[in-house]
């Protein structure tokens, strides 16, 4: 069953809806307002074990590129909404340049914390990222299990336009987030140089296989690698090009 409500976050007010199966998907994204057709960019890694100017590279990555590319193309961005890693990153560079882009997070209920939520049902659980618009909360016990409903609700949204998964850093969870997106036919873009799971995918596309699953990712055709030192400009002209075809 699916269930709307709106979120009072610190810096603005979310819609949010908890789903219980994936074929109920295509109503919360219609009671969430998001039934139009746009590219879709889906942001998945970590921002963790890194130097701290490959941090500051990966956070300008946010700011200068990805969240610009998503405000020109006024296209969804979806991750895994939580206050960490990534997920934040995405959030802080929205808020930073004041973008007005849907940014929707996928996360399992059991895993967040909501505003005025006094019950926490796990020890790790985290805060929702307050910058997000929308959430679309899912079943699961574990992180990880958000997996393949970030696919499919990037599927979903993209009804057939242009989409693109782009992987920054990250740890074991980002081989399950790339491997569904393969699976769905959906380009990874592997950001070389950003550390973990990122540069050992990276490695293996250019024949220095370190982990058995980056080498069977590097075989597909849905893998892609641009380097996180790269002039801002050919990341911007590169991943718009391909979200507009």
């Amino acid at each position: 069953m699916v269930n709307f409500f709106r979120l009072n976050l610190s810096s603005n007010q979310a819609a949010a809806v908890t789903v219980s199966e994936t074929a109920e998907l295509p109503e919360a994204l219609e009671q969430l307002g998001l039934s139009n057709s746009r590219p879709v960019l889906v942001i998945v890694g970590g921002a963790s074990q890194t130097s701290e100017a490959d941090f500051l590279r990966i956070q300008s990555l946010f700011v200068e590129v990805l969240a610009p590319i998503a405000q020109s193309l006024g296209a969804y961005v979806v991750d895994g909404g939580t206050d960490a890693g990534v997920m934040r990153l995405m959030g802080d560079a929205r808020s930073q340049i004041n973008g007005q882009f849907p940014l929707i997070g996928v996360a399992p209920t059991a895993k967040v914390i909501l505003p005025n939520q006094t019950t926490i049902l796990a020890d790790d659980a985290t805060p929702l990222e307050p910058h997000h618009s929308h959430f679309v909360l899912i079943p699961g016990s574990k992180w990880g299990d958000e997996s393949p409903w970030i696919v499919k609700v990037a599927t979903l949204l993209a009804n057939g336009l242009p989409s693109i998964t782009v992987l920054i850093n990250g740890g074991e969870i980002s081989f399950i987030d790339a491997l569904n997106s393969v699976i769905a036919g959906r380009l990874v873009i592997v950001i070389a140089g950003s550390g973990r799971t990122a540069d050992k995918i990276a490695s293996a596309l250019r024949g220095y296989a370190t982990d058995e699953r980056a080498t069977e990712l590097a075989a597909s055709d849905h893998i892609q690698t641009i380097d996180l030192e790269a002039a801002p400009e050919e990341l911007i002209d590169t991943m718009t090009n391909l979200l507009l075809n």
